[in-house]
This record gives structure tokens, sequence and C-alpha cells, in this order.
């Protein structure tokens, strides 16, 4: 089991390594591992909500790489809202189909745009979670 102390020096870590100035806590309420939150630029994240998810997804990584490997992909967040103005209203006011269409954009574009910053030896690893968390998504 990773704690919340073993996952703030994985976050710390990796923002520093690829100088990225994006604020981190920890947040025992989050429905999710993580999450990230473009109006205050944190990635929040729940210890036991990472726990869970590493015993759903089976990749052959270290506790810590699994971390580092759902980050990148919040940091794909932060890296699309850097690159690309959307019209966030669309999640508040828009019609169903459009409040998909959105989400499905941005969710692409965060698990592309982080991959470009996993290292070599994890790229394998990180489309694996990509493809289980699409599996697990959609409740197979």
């Amino acid at each position: 089991m990773l704690y919340i102390w073993n996952i703030e020096k994985i976050i710390t870590h990796t923002l520093q390594e690829h100088k990225l100035a994006i604020n981190f806590q920890s947040n025992n309420d989050l429905p999710a591992p993580m999450s990230y939150n473009v109006s205050t630029n944190t990635i929040a994240f729940n210890y036991l909500q990472i726990n869970g998810y590493m015993s759903k997804v089976k990749i052959r990584e270290s506790k810590e790489d699994f971390v580092r490997i759902i980050l990148y992909h919040e940091i794909g967040y932060y890296l699309t809202f850097q690159k690309h103005r959307h019209d966030l209203r669309t999640l508040m006011y828009g019609e169903d189909a459009e409040i998909a269409e959105l989400k499905e954009i941005i969710e692409t574009n965060a698990w592309e745009y982080g991959r470009k910053l996993v290292p070599e030896h994890l790229l394998h690893a990180y489309d694996r979670v990509r493809e289980e968390n699409q599996q697990l998504i959609k409740g197979l």
C-alpha cells in the first residue's frame, strides 16, 4: 500500500522533473484516484482510491510507477487546457450530445498529451492502463 507521503513524493518529483507549476493536494473524499481541476490548477488524489485502482488494473510495474502513470494522465488534462481553450460552459449548459462530445475530446487529448511525457520504459504500461481504464468505465 502506498501512503499519502509516498504519493506526494512521486508527484513532487514528477512535476519538478518536467518543470510544471501545478498544485496538488490529498483529498480523501475524492471518488477517483486522481483528478485535475482547471479552475485551481490542482491535481487532487485519494490514496485509498489509488490503492484500490491498482488492484483493478493489472500491470507489471511497481506501485510507484503505477502512480506515475495515472499522474501523467492527469498532467495530460493540464496540457490539454493549456493548448486548447475549450468552452467549459458547454459542460454546464450544453445538450447531452454536446457534453458527451466535449468530454470525449478532453479525455482523448489528456491521454495523448500525457503520453508525450511518459518515459520510454513505461509507454507500454501507460497504454495498457488506458485500455483497462476504458473497459472499467464501460463496465466490462
